[in-house]
């Protein structure tokens, strides 16, 4: 006979170790919605902040339109020898970065040429092969129809560029220096995969996240990426950072450090001509950290007939800090007094 009582049965207990283990998913799940309101909160200021300042901005230099869109230029002295200045991989802008030693070359004119994706410069542009990168650093030069031959001047990366330019141009380039110079041949450009293995388009947008988000201007803000030394205006600290935050991860940027490695072997074998002055500044604090360093630019330089190697304490920014000492260098070594 069955039981006038009806018993429900009770629900299972929870092992001991379930009710930490919700917990723990509720606080990460609520930790992921305070990061994703703090990420859009910041990337809505970051664009209100952006767009204000463009608005207001006094950009530098000079506008000159190309074949493939619009390059900034910055010149300063009226008188005596031409330097074309080229700035490292990722400069935001390369006219801000040099005026530390540009003010010590009294007596030169000087030329900041900024490429595709620095300072003012359009940020879109066709693949960043050096040969591409020359072709419209000589068709900016011949614009602004500097009298030749011209002294190119190379930061970093920059040394890519002085060395096929100065092959490809030879009765254009009366001497090349350069400001810690990557050498293609060294160690710090070897293994690297080149980039015709990959899709520079596909990544841009993902470099340039940290920059739309407002993580870049808040980074600056914080003084990360502040360059060193005493030589540069609060005006130009300014822009500098401004322009950090507006161009990091641009289209034309990444794809030049993507094509590093490529850029590089079609590099390694070539040499300057034997008969063109090389004057190269290298970092003590590079060589610290290279053992090849300066091994490599030796070897670059072995069969140039009038060349230096000149070591300066400092990083890899020279020019934020020796200035003063470069520029004697420079005018000794090209036979030019100069002013101060």
């Amino acid at each position: 006979m069955p039981s006038r009582f009806h018993r429900t049965p009770s629900a299972p207990e929870q092992p001991p170790h379930a009710r930490p283990r919700r917990r723990a998913l509720k606080a990460a799940g609520a930790l992921a919605l305070s990061l994703a309101a703090l990420l859009l909160a910041s990337t809505a200021a970051n664009l209100i902040l952006e767009g204000a300042e463009k608005a207001h901005a006094a950009p530098y230099g000079e506008r000159v339109q190309i074949k493939e869109g619009t390059i900034n230029v910055s010149r300063s002295g009226h008188t005596g020898p031409t330097i074309v200045l080229l700035s490292g991989l990722g400069t935001p802008a390369p006219a801000l970065d040099f005026a530390p030693l540009i003010r010590e070359l009294g007596g030169f004119q000087t030329v900041v040429v900024e490429g595709f994706g620095y300072g003012y410069s359009g940020t879109e542009a066709r693949p960043r092969t050096v040969e591409n990168i020359t072709e419209e650093l000589h068709e900016v030069i011949s614009k602004l129809a500097i009298k030749t031959p011209y002294t190119l001047a190379g930061h970093s990366i920059g040394g890519f560029y002085t060395l096929y330019y100065a092959n490809k141009y030879p009765r254009e380039v009366s001497s090349v220096i350069g400001i810690d110079p990557t050498v293609p041949a060294s160690k710090t450009t070897t293994g690297k995969t080149p980039a015709a293995t990959v899709a520079p388009a596909r990544n841009d947008f993902w470099a340039h996240i940290p920059s739309t988000t407002g993580l870049v201007r808040w980074a600056t803000a914080l003084g990360y990426g502040e360059p060193g030394g005493e030589g540069f205006t609060k005006t130009e600290r300014e822009q500098m950072r401004r322009l950090t935050s507006w161009t990091f991860g641009n289209q034309a940027v990444t794809d030049e450090t993507l094509r590093v490695g490529e850029n590089a072997a079609k590099l390694r074998d070539l040499r300057y001509p034997d008969s063109l002055p090389v004057l190269d500044f290298l970092s003590q604090d590079s060589m610290d950290q290279n053992s090849d360093w300066l091994g490599a630019h030796q070897r670059q330089l072995a069969t140039v007939k009038h060349h230096e190697l000149v070591v300066l304490k400092g990083g890899h920014y020279l020019h934020w800090t020796q200035s003063n000492v470069m520029a004697h260098k420079i005018r000794a070594f090209l036979g030019h007094g100069g002013t101060k």
